[in-house]
């Protein structure tokens, strides 16, 4: 027989034994959650680069750390719900992709946890930080695409790259939030060139055809798409559109002009999945997004594909080349 005295001390021990975590149980990763706007297939380069910003931070999926996907494929609507899932997934942090959109529904789903975006807009004017140096409470990350201080830029160059003073045409979705305010200073921008532009509205894939069809009616000599994440998941198609309508447009990310676009001015979108990437890794390892300022891009891309201009039928003005980063021929 124990004595009694032994039998206490293993009892106890048993008892406190039973507190203990499991092996399992201790080694569970944290677990990422990426909200997207968009679809898997193509944002697919963009995780790939989220992935490398994880990896500078020490972090490699599948490997001390899980990353749960929801992707919405432009259904905005589809956000909320797929934020407030991952919020009862409990998630260490939520990347809030493609846009603004997705980092509305990540803020009105959680207060507490961590949130790393990419905006396509200011953020702090659209309401959803503070200030860009400490952006307070539970959000911080990459305003990506600086959408109104370059769409002036991008209205000035397509004005350079077309021989006649005809109006222009602006592609913007209506569902963008604050897309009046986008609107309103892509006009200011119009006025201040000297042109006449003529705000065309598509919320879905399936307004492209109807859209491009007025902007031929309207005998508009080019087009500028707006940013948004919606414009960037129907690429290909637009790209043919202007193709079809021999209409030389300007798109605001490079994607486009490597797929056959004919010019592009902006920021590099890999370049901020990579550092929403690296923020994630920083608040896993205990960084506040309140302390992590929200990062702009510092590098602005111009490319050119003089194939495209040559099948329109436009010669690319020297002052144009010359400033390009990359020329396609």
């Amino acid at each position: 027989m124990i004595p009694t005295f032994s039998r206490r001390r293993l009892l106890a021990l048993i008892s406190a034994a039973a507190l203990w975590p499991t092996p399992a149980a201790a080694q569970q990763p944290p677990v990422i959650g990426f909200l997207s706007s968009r679809s898997a297939e193509e944002s697919a380069p963009f995780v790939a680069a989220f992935r490398d910003g994880l990896r500078d931070a020490g972090f490699v999926e599948g490997h001390g750390v899980a990353v749960e996907y929801r992707w919405a494929e432009n259904q905005y609507d589809r956000l909320p719900g797929m934020a407030a899932e991952l919020v009862a997934r409990n998630v260490a942090v939520i990347i809030a992709a493609g846009g603004t959109v997705s980092a509305f529904a990540a803020k009105a789903a959680t207060s507490t946890i961590p949130i790393v975006f990419t905006s396509a807009g200011n953020p702090v004017e659209i309401g959803l930080i503070a200030s860009l140096s400490r952006p307070g409470g539970n959000l911080t990350g990459i305003d990506a695409t600086l959408t109104t201080e370059l769409d002036a830029k991008r209205l000035e160059l397509l004005r350079e790259l077309l021989a006649d003073h005809r109006p222009v045409g602006v592609l913007v979705n209506p569902n963008r939030p604050q897309v009046g305010s986008q609107i309103s200073q892509i006009e200011v921008a119009g006025y201040s060139l000297g042109l006449r532009l003529s705000i065309l509205k598509t919320a879905s894939d399936g307004d492209l055809e109807p859209a491009f069809a007025e902007l031929v009616r309207q005998r508009l000599g080019g087009l500028m798409i707006g940013a948004d994440p919606l414009f960037i998941s129907v690429r290909d198609q637009l790209i043919s559109l202007a193709a079809r309508h021999a209409l030389p447009t300007i798109y605001g990310w490079r994607d486009f002009v490597t797929s056959g676009g004919l010019i592009s001015y902006g920021a590099s979108l890999a370049a901020a999945y990579r550092q929403t990437g690296a923020y994630a890794g920083r608040i896993l390892k205990g960084a506040k997004p309140a302390d992590l300022p929200v990062e702009q891009p510092t590098k602005f891309e111009l490319v050119v594909n003089l194939n495209t201009a040559k099948t329109l039928g436009l010669t690319v003005p020297a002052s144009i080349l010359a400033r390009a980063d990359e020329v396609i021929e």
